[in-house]
């Protein structure tokens, strides 16, 4: 019998090859449960975005129907992600961009009516992705340097680690009542009262076993695994959710639904105006919201695409010799295109999110990963009911596990040279500590420059960053302008 003959590139079946499956080391199960991992981790978007939005006036008093709201998320998310993997070729998922939803809501509609800030956000989108079509926007990221890039990955992955001590409740304010000055504490007066808490620090360690003993699978099972034990555990506890139970689940209450199929309500599509809010609020006032859309969107995705990528380490082939992945142009268009679409449907700007580490943590490597979680945002539209039994508390250990595989980047960055030293632990200390990732990026250009010029050092400083330095001081007074306006 004649020996097997190697399969070649051409050979390969269409999938692989496009995708490049087998060139980035990976499999189609791998990829499948990558996608699986992503969407559970950030599946929380389709609940939380109705709430950030829905009960948020605008200047008339009106307010979005939830139910829309949600499934215009879902939909948004769905079509956006599997654009990301379908032309992007990235394992990064996309949906409702947190915090600059807050932005629309409490700043933005309040001045005017909810069609004129969705308008401002589907501006802002086009506009970013003139600058990608212009080359701008990969040339500034490209003038970052390298150990100020490797710094951004650290301070996302710490940013998600305290997301998801955050979301399950570990973490908790600390009441002003207190008559403390400590900001933070774990769980209720420095102990862990809840079965909430408690089921979330039970997933927490079985996960990292999982990940410990490199079991395949680990993140995703970790994710099924607790939530299993929240279902059984508020079968029996009945702690509820936190808007009725100070001790109860942060927003999802691990139940089966009584129903588990609903019709989508997609009435929000299509509600916005491009000039309602220069009318209503003034040309100035406008081109300020829009610019800090702008730079919180256009810093963040850079952030989070080379993080994630970093994320499949060096064999899995995500990013190149110039520390970007290979289809950056494509990755920033999607991530544009999905900002004004957000703006289109009502439910604010969408942008990349970190969560999609967790898959890629999982053995995603290309975008197949991101066509899976698309499909499950889409199927969210008419199986919200099925989304709502992943608590936060369930999928939050992966986000701490995530964050620690991140902070390995660290080592990388030379401590004993504090013209990057300093601007690195800037950046890295800032994202989680202000919950932002644009902030911690900003803090740590503006001290690169400035550190560099204190010392005489303008040449060291690429031309862009100078203009990126200016942009982020603007950036950081933008409240202090806009009240002199």
């Amino acid at each position: 019998m004649p020996p097997m003959a190697t399969m070649t590139g051409d050979s390969l079946p269409f999938l692989d090859r496009y995708f490049e499956i087998s060139a980035r080391g990976s499999t189609v199960g791998r990829e499948i449960r990558g996608g699986l991992a992503t969407f559970f981790t950030m599946a929380y978007i389709v609940v939380l975005n109705p709430l950030i939005l829905g009960f948020a006036k605008d200047s008339t008093g009106a307010t979005l129907p939830l139910p829309q709201i949600a499934a215009a998320t879902a939909l948004v998310a769905g079509l956006m992600t599997i654009f990301m993997g379908v032309y992007g070729r990235f394992p990064l998922a996309l949906a409702a961009g947190l915090g600059v939803n807050a932005i629309v809501a409490y700043d933005i509609a309040a001045k005017m009516t909810w069609a004129d800030a969705m308008g401002l956000v589907v501006i802002e989108g086009l506009l970013i992705l003139v600058l990608v079509l212009t080359g701008l926007r990969t040339a500034v990221f490209h003038a970052v340097p390298a150990q100020l890039k490797i710094a951004i990955g650290v301070g996302i992955g710490l940013f998600l680690a305290l997301i998801g001590f955050v979301d399950s409740g570990f973490v908790h304010r600390v009441p002003d009542a207190a008559g403390t000055t400590v900001p933070v504490g774990m769980g209720f007066n420095g102990v862990i009262i809840t079965w909430p808490g408690l089921v979330f620090a039970v997933g927490l360690l079985g996960t990292i076993i999982l990940v410990a003993r490199k079991v395949k699978g680990a993140i995703l099972i970790g994710i099924i695994g607790t939530t299993v034990l929240a279902i059984v555990v508020e079968a029996i506890a009945k702690a509820g959710s936190s808007a009725v139970n100070p001790h109860g689940w942060s927003l999802n209450v691990p139940t089966w639904p009584k129903k588990a199929v609903d019709v989508p309500d997609l009435g929000l599509l299509g509600h916005f105006s491009l000039t309602g809010g220069f009318e209503a609020a003034g040309a100035l006032v406008c081109l300020l919201f829009v610019f800090s859309l702008m730079l919180s969107d256009f810093f963040d995705t850079m952030g989070t695409m080379v993080a994630v990528g970093e994320e499949a380490g060096e064999e899995g082939k995500l990013i190149g010799p110039d520390g970007m992945p290979p289809r950056t142009k494509e990755i920033l268009i999607v991530d544009s295109v999905a900002a004004a679409a957000g703006g289109a449907a009502s439910v604010s700007s969408n942008t990349s999110y970190i969560e999609s580490a967790s898959g890629v943590a999982e053995g995603a490597r290309t975008g197949l990963a991101s066509v899976v979680t698309g499909v499950l945002f889409l199927l969210a539209m008419f199986l919200s009911p099925l989304v709502t039994i992943v608590p936060f508390e369930a999928a939050a250990t992966a986000l701490v596990i995530v964050g620690f595989l991140m902070m390995g980047g660290v080592r990388q960055i030379d401590w004993t040279d504090y013209e990057i030293a300093i601007p690195a632990f800037l950046t890295i200390v800032i994202m989680p500590f202000t919950y932002s990732i644009s902030n911690g990026i900003g803090a740590g250009v503006i001290a690169y420059v400035v550190i560099k010029a204190a010392k005489g050092k303008f040449r060291e400083i690429h031309p862009l960053l100078w203009g990126v330095a200016a942009l982020f001081v603007v950036y950081f007074l933008r409240g202090v302008i806009t009240n002199l306006i």
